[in-house]
């Protein structure tokens, strides 16, 4: 006895393939339930696997018809009236089984409907009409010309790609389509959104005295007037701000005029300031000075970002700054996203606590560092917009982000009550 198997969504799926392929007696010897299609079992759908051998053909007069309730016959007829009546009243039971799928689709019970005594057919075509019309809607709103101005004004900015399609889906999942036919309104939730994506590095009240903070980053970027900037709002006093002790030390020993540039900088605010170029004279400077210190505030020298041993010397030197040191990684605006997100990885070893954002003024497009702080999931705690001590630096906010963004209708009163800030408090040591 040869054995056979068939695939179908239903045994009787699995039988009427069988009936139609063949045309001749069959016997069921098994069943089970399987899983066909999709990738890696992704996507796949349940399905009936039958085995089945056929039975030998035995003339009779009276066509047997098909009983439902099991396997056909061993003498189940093979004349034309007998196979017709078998196949009419399989298809006739495949029929039902459809449309009780299209009703369970539009969420309505075919069992109550049948029971009620009420005609199935013209709810079936409504049902249909209906599960149509939601098709049609849905493939409205996917082709919506708003997704690609979305796109458009996103890549306009500088966002990376893979930033641009979260957003996009998003749009996609969460608006209807008459939202979508109101640019503002997309607009406004996108501005939404991003604004959700940046992550601000908020001032924390310091465990311990003194606090350590080291600027890294690659060369050109602005490290040491940025530094110089931060040493010049929390050491010199204002009317709105008490001065705190601190202290600066560049590591930067090996830069012509480094050194000298720093210092000029300190006498001028009378900051104390000293050159250190090993771990162990580090170590050494921070304890002979921690407790007249609130703040030490640490110059590095720039590294290119794919000049590892450089920078395995710097973490070796910084070693000494011990465990309690706070970095922060400086990177300019204009940077290309894709060199933000390689200096970024590069820089990890360190472990840095937030960006901070030089040369703001630079650059009309800032999609580039957003899309890198979101896919790297850092925040940012400074912005600098220019070469002044220290006025061309305020602490990160979200706003400072969206009214700088290109093509946007921006409502400052709205995203300001969305994300708001405190610009007076920005620079109060807690």
């Amino acid at each position: 006895m040869d054995m056979y198997i068939m695939q179908g969504g239903s045994r009787r799926e699995c039988e009427l393939k069988i009936f139609e392929k063949y045309k001749k007696p069959f016997q069921i010897l098994s069943e089970k339930e399987i899983r066909i299609g999709g990738f890696l079992g992704i996507g796949s759908k349940s399905a009936v696997e039958v085995a089945f051998y056929f039975t030998p053909v035995v003339q009779n007069k009276n066509p047997l018809v098909y009983n439902y309730q099991g396997s056909p016959p061993a003498s189940w007829s093979v004349s034309e009236e007998g196979r017709n009546r078998q196949y009419s009243a399989l298809h006739s039971d495949l029929l039902e089984e459809e449309k009780r799928k299209v009703l369970a689709a539009a969420g309505k019970d075919y069992d109550k409907i049948a029971a009620g005594g009420k005609e199935t057919s013209q709810q079936i075509l409504d049902s249909l009409k209906e599960i149509k019309e939601k098709i049609e809607a849905g493939g409205k709103k996917n082709s919506h010309p708003s997704f690609t101005a979305a796109a458009e004004i996103l890549r306009n900015n500088d966002f990376s790609e893979n930033y641009i399609n979260e957003m996009v889906n998003r749009l996609r999942g969460e608006l209807p389509v008459d939202s979508l036919d109101d640019f503002n309104i997309v607009q406004d939730r996108l501005l939404e959104w991003i604004g959700e994506s940046i992550s601000i590095c908020k001032e924390e009240i310091p465990r311990r005295k003194p606090k350590i903070m080291v600027l890294i980053g690659p060369t050109g970027i602005g490290k040491t007037t940025t530094i110089s900037k931060i040493a010049a709002i929390y050491g010199i006093e204002t009317d709105e701000t008490a001065a705190i002790d601190v202290r600066m030390i560049t590591i930067d020993v090996f830069r012509i005029g480094a050194k000298e540039q720093l210092e000029s900088i300190c006498n001028i605010m009378q900051i104390p300031v000293s050159s250190i170029g090993d771990k162990q004279n580090l170590r050494k400077e921070i304890a002979i000075h921690s407790e007249d210190t609130d703040l030490f505030l640490i110059d590095t020298f720039g590294n290119s970002p794919k000049d590892a041993s450089k920078i395995g010397e710097m973490k070796d030197i910084l070693d000494g700054a011990g465990r309690g040191a706070e970095f922060h990684l400086v990177i300019s605006a204009a940077t290309k996203a894709s060199d933000i997100e390689d200096i970024m990885r590069q820089f990890e070893p360190f472990n840095y606590k937030s960006i901070i954002l030089t040369k703001m003024d630079e650059t009309d497009r800032i999609g580039n560092i957003i899309s890198a702080l979101a896919l790297k999931k850092k925040s940012v705690s400074f912005i600098t917009t220019g070469q002044t001590i220290p006025v061309d630096i305020k602490r990160a906010s979200v706003v400072n982000f969206l009214i700088n963004l290109d093509g946007f209708k921006v409502d400052r009163e709205k995203i300001e009550k969305r994300f708001p800030t405190a610009e007076a408090d920005q620079f109060k040591w807690r």
